[in-house]
Formats: C-alpha cells, sequence, structure tokens
C-alpha cells in the first residue's frame, strides 16, 4: 500500500497452476507434473520463488515432478503473453509480482493480469542500493550529491522499465528535490544481469532486491549504501534510507496466479495446494534464508489487493513522470 509520505507497502505474484479436467485434489497424485514460469533471467527473485516453490511441491509430495522455464523479457509480461496464450496439457505455474504490474502499465501490454487468476500473494522483500567495491562513492549521502549535482551522471540499474526498481529510484529522486524524470535508469532483465552489470562498472548503481546482493556484499566484491527496510535488518549492518534522510520505506511483493476463467471449485483447490505450499516448515525456512518477508494472502485476498494495486502504481508512476 502506498503512503502519502512515499512509504510503500505493496507488501509477490510468484506461481500459476493451469486449469482443466487434469487438475484433481491438490494432495492427490492427479497432478503429476508442474512446469513453472519464471518470466525473469535466472538468478533473480522471481526465479528464486519458482525454484523454491519447485523444492517446496516435490520435497513435500504435493506434485511429483516439477519444472521451471525461464521466459525473461519486457518484466515478464513475456512469460505473462505465454501463459496466457498456450494451450498446454500439463499444468502450469506463472511467477510475476510488483514489476510485472508496473511493467504491464508502461509497455501498454496487450495482456493484463485481468486474464488470469490471482491465486496466492507469497512474499515481499526490502530493496537495497549498492555500488561497486572500488566506487568512489562512499556512502548514500555521496551517491545522492553527485546524483543532485548532475542527475544524467548517475546510472540506477535494476529490473525492467516501470518495476519496482525503477520506481524507487524516482522516489528517492523526488525526496532529494530531483525531478524524477531526470533519473537515469538502465532496465535489465533482472537478477543475473543487473548484478554483472554493477559489478562490471557498467552502471553507478544498482536497485533490486537486498538478498539477491547479499552474497556479493558479504564477499566485500559490493558496497551496499542502503536498505529500504523501517529498521536494519537482523544481522546486516547497512542502514535504512531512513536513517540517512530519505523519508522512504519500500517492499516488493510476489505472488501465484492461476490461468483466467478456471471453474471455483479448481481456484480453491489450488489456494489449498498453495496453502500447504506456504505453512510447510521448509517454505518457512526458505523465506527466511532469503530474506522474504511473509506477505501471504489466499486467492480471495489476494484479488481483493490486486483490485487497488494497479491504480496505485499506475499514480505512482504518473506522478513520477514514468508514465504519460
Amino acid at each position: 500500500m502506498l503512503r502519502r509520505q512515499f512509504t510503500f507497502f505493496m507488501p509477490v505474484m510468484a506461481a500459476v497452476l493451469a486449469a482443466g479436467t487434469m487438475l484433481g485434489s491438490p494432495a492427490s497424485a492427479e497432478i503429476k507434473s508442474v512446469e513453472v514460469i519464471a518470466p525473469a533471467a535466472p538468478g533473480g527473485g522471481w526465479d528464486q520463488h519458482a525454484r523454491s516453490v519447485q523444492q517446496v511441491l516435490q520435497n513435500q509430495k504435493l506434485v511429483p515432478n516439477v519444472q521451471v522455464v525461464n521466459i525473461p523479457g519486457a518484466g515478464g509480461t513475456i512469460g505473462l503473453a505465454q501463459f496466457v496464450t498456450a494451450k498446454k496439457r500439463t499444468p502450469t505455474l506463472l511467477v510475476g509480482g510488483q514489476i510485472m504490474v508496473g511493467a504491464i502499465i508502461t509497455n501498454k501490454s496487450a495482456v493484463t493480469l485481468d486474464q488470469v487468476t490471482p491465486l496466492a500473494r507469497l512474499t515481499g522483500e526490502y530493496s537495497g542500493i549498492v555500488v561497486p567495491a572500488d566506487s568512489p562513492l562512499k556512502s548514500l549521502k555521496d551517491l545522492l550529491d553527485k546524483f543532485k549535482a548532475d542527475p544524467g551522471s548517475v546510472s540506477w540499474g535494476g529490473g525492467s522499465a516501470g518495476g519496482s526498481d525503477q520506481i524507487l529510484a524516482g522516489l528517492i529522486a523526488k525526496e532529494a528535490g530531483v525531478e524524477p524524470s531526470k533519473v537515469n535508469y538502465i532496465a535489465t532483465a533482472g537478477g543475473g544481469e543487473v548484478l554483472a552489470a554493477v559489478l562490471g562498472g557498467h552502471i553507478t548503481a544498482a536497485v533490486s532486491g537486498y538478498n539477491e546482493f547479499a552474497p556479493q556484499i558479504q564477499s566485500g566484491k559490493l558496497r551496499a549504501l542502503a536498505v529500504s527496510s523501517p529498521e536494519r535488518l537482523e544481522g546486516v549492518d547497512t542502514p535504512t534510507l531512513k536513517e540517512q534522510g530519505v523519508n522512504l520505506e519500500f517492499v516488493n511483493w510476489r505472488g501465484i496466479f492461476a490461468p483466467g476463467g478456471i471453474k471455483d471449485s479448481e481456484r480453491k483447490e489450488l489456494d489449498g495446494l498453495m496453502t500447504k505450499v506456504t505453512s510447510s516448515a521448509e517454505w518457512k525456512e526458505l523465506a527466511k534464508q532469503r530474506g522474504w518477508i511473509d506477505l501471504y494472502l489466499p486467492s480471495d485476498q489476494f484479488a481483493q489487493f490486486l483490485k487497488t494495486e494497479r491504480s496505485q502504481i499506475e499514480g505512482t508512476l504518473t506522478e513520477l513522470g514514468l508514465v504519460k
């Protein structure tokens, strides 16, 4: 939810199970296999969620065979389009989230979330702002001073255009007194691509889920300048945006969707399946390891959340000059 002081708590479009006569009880052996589509490059949050869902479904013996397929591009809308138009017999899941909502708006996508069935909101993740370890920018103040002096001299790398990373960069700009439309934003397919860009010194700073950068921060390859959490993360010494005078909190959510047009009985079965996944000790441990916040909402509540989410994001993108 968006607060007027630009506090974001859009507290996970994570996976989608296809329907049809093949879908029986989630706990039954009728669902022999599932394909999980991660509509982004390997290594990012959507890919991590897809593989975590895969692991839990198989290990908890909910579905015997689960395959993950990466279909990157256009903020997940390419994967969404293939998911919406596919005529597959194998039940399919689609990973997505807040980024996809923004990408649909900015890309004027022909396919939208109106064509799928909200199944569950899963998790949230705080964002990190990082620079290469050898960067002359030692603090967030250094970055903002450079940015305010010459906005175009600072390149902000992140996921797809109009997604949560660009929204956060725009909100930081506004708080710093810089016109958000002047943000020099470099969109990537996310995950490994943005990591390679910042490690290679091709961008000034990178914005993404903090835990996607954590291994490189811990190894000393990246320097974390700020985290978008309300308080410092447990076991992490990185200061928050608020500590450094930027009055923002920001959470990127991810969730699960089923295909559009499924029967209500099928939706309820799949809703029950995701309840089993998210309530398992294995899922909770994976979330803890990856620093994911539990934002689980079942199907009905997730659908209600999405009704207001699109208008809030569209309003923010327009306010930031990212949508005309």
